[in-house]
């Protein structure tokens, strides 16, 4: 679901905007570098934040590709 709404967001964007992600599944780490190596878009930066309820919290910032 995380990449279907990243997906929707960038497509209303314009070229060069960056648009930052926070995502509770582990596995979202494997699907957003797909996502970013398969489109135009770039994956500038992923990490990781504690959190109280989801134990941790996944962050991506993407510029929009042109």
């Amino acid at each position: 679901m995380p990449i279907l709404r990243t997906r929707a967001l960038l497509d209303r964007m314009e070229a060069g905007e960056e648009l930052v992600v926070h995502a509770t599944d582990p596995a979202s780490v494997i699907d957003f570098r797909h996502f970013c190596n398969t489109t135009d878009n770039a994956l500038l930066s992923h990490e990781t934040q504690p959190d109280d309820v989801h134990k941790t919290v996944f962050i991506y910032r993407i510029r929009r590709g042109g």
